[in-house]
């Protein structure tokens, strides 16, 4: 049997955990949530494509080759500066910025500033789900809180200490050191604590995602669970459907020929026929 790190096949495998997959080289989750929003693709700059909700006040930029590959920002009109940021790497998978774009669009709303609110005072609220899934919170060291995964290889940097609304504050990260390794999704001060906590859910999420062995970086490889997707198996037939089956091999029979049948039975006599009168003289 294949070892669970050998690619030296061509195919697709789940990867677990999920933040150890990487960008695959396309980001269609992350923008699924938001596909009815207007797209803006731009021919020139780094910026490749905006998707903007209708009143322009979320705007997820696409960066593509870039090193920050999205920037999601939210602002109180189309015109003002943005209100929070969020900058993620080409190494985080895409289902993980979907968990940030979906709340979004499930919250967005011409009359809705809920993507705006002002974080929670208690900076653990952002990172909880990561806390309920038995992540392990490390003392502060120079202001700086560290949670981390059971694996060691994701987790979570708080600054508690800033005093800039833009500064930033909150980073999630997964994969080891390095610019091909490390996923790391970044937020300033003013973010909205329930939108860094779904981002932090999609980063938790047990469930593994699919890769092809062909996008997956070597190192991350060797670090993650790969299980080869399975073909699906034909369903079993069923007795009737077996039964259908034989019916339609069996030959047909030809139709029967018409014979006459022969009989010992005295034929009745023909009916008496009376006689015509003769003509009279």
């Amino acid at each position: 049997m294949p070892s669970d790190h050998d690619l030296g096949t061509a195919g697709d495998v789940h990867v677990f955990p999920r933040y150890l997959a990487g960008l695959p080289g396309h980001a269609d989750p992350s923008f699924a949530p938001v596909a009815h929003w207007p797209h803006h693709h731009l021919e020139a700059g780094l910026c490749q494509l905006v998707v903007a909700s209708p009143d322009h006040r979320i705007r997820i930029g696409w960066f593509g080759d870039d090193y920050d590959t999205w920037v999601i920002s939210a602002a109180e009109d189309p015109v003002s500066p943005p209100r929070w940021r969020a900058r993620i790497n080409q190494n985080t998978p895409p289902e993980v910025v979907e968990g940030l774009t979906r709340a979004l669009a499930e919250e967005w709303d011409a009359d809705s500033d809920t993507f705006l609110t002002s974080p929670s005072p208690y900076w653990t609220d952002g990172v909880r789900p990561l806390l309920e899934a038995g992540w392990t919170r490390k003392p502060p060291r120079s202001g700086v809180v560290e949670i981390v995964s059971p694996d060691g290889l994701a987790g979570a940097s708080i600054n508690v200490v800033y005093d800039a609304p833009d500064a930033e504050t909150v980073t999630l990260w997964a994969g080891p050191p390095g610019w091909a390794t490390r996923a790391e999704a970044v937020f300033t001060a003013r973010t909205p604590s329930h939108l860094i906590a779904a981002t932090a859910a999609a980063l938790a999420d047990p469930s593994p995602v699919i890769r092809s062995t062909t996008s997956l970086h070597p190192r991350l490889a060797e670090l993650a669970q790969l299980t080869p997707v399975q073909p699906p198996r034909p369903a079993v037939p069923t007795p009737l459907d077996l039964r259908r089956a034989a019916a339609a091999r069996r030959p047909t029979a030809p139709p029967a020929r018409s014979t006459h049948r022969w009989t010992t039975s005295t034929p009745p006599p023909p009916p008496h026929t009376a006689a015509r009168p003769g003509l009279r003289r």
